[in-house]
């Protein structure tokens, strides 16, 4: 292993992911996220290839995006496997009615539409240790403005 990691937010549109990355990731992860180029072609490319060079670069990253499915969370994996990079998911659980008042609150662009929140809870797993991650966090909110982390385990339905 490098000693780089790859952390992988898996949720619904407004729960939360965004935030976390900032107050928790932020200063030691580069930000890769598909948001962040809406228009582009080969999205999925573009993605894999700027979490490619962040690791070439010794660099860790965090991917910030529903990631609602192991369909979306294979290729990261191979990536970071490809470099020699730990693997760690960070798990909101689906709160669509706090996700659809958060989404509602976002301006403009921002804004998701309703269905497309709805789509992605149709598709959102939990993910498991199977799944080629190395560790797994759920992360809630904390009631003051920041976010509770525990291991996934630690919070079974």
């Amino acid at each position: 292993m490098s000693g780089r990691e790859v952390v992988i937010l898996i949720g619904l549109q407004g729960s939360g992911k965004t935030t976390f990355y900032g107050q928790a990731l932020a200063a030691t992860h580069a930000h890769v996220s598909k948001d962040l180029f809406p228009r582009a072609r080969r999205r999925q490319e573009r993605q894999l290839r700027l979490i490619r060079e962040a690791l070439e670069q010794g660099r860790d990253v965090a991917v910030d995006n529903t990631n609602p499915s192991p369909e979306e969370w294979l290729p990261l994996i191979e990536v970071a496997r490809e470099h020699g990079a730990r693997v760690i998911g960070y798990w909101f659980p689906p709160d669509l009615a706090g996700s659809l008042e958060r989404n509602a609150a976002r301006p403009g662009r921002a804004r998701v539409p309703e269905v497309g929140l709805y789509a992605t809870l149709k598709r959102l797993r939990r993910p498991r240790p199977a799944d080629g991650f190395d560790e797994l966090f759920t992360v809630r909110f904390d009631g003051h403005g920041g976010f509770a982390v525990r291991p996934l385990e630690e919070w079974r339905p």
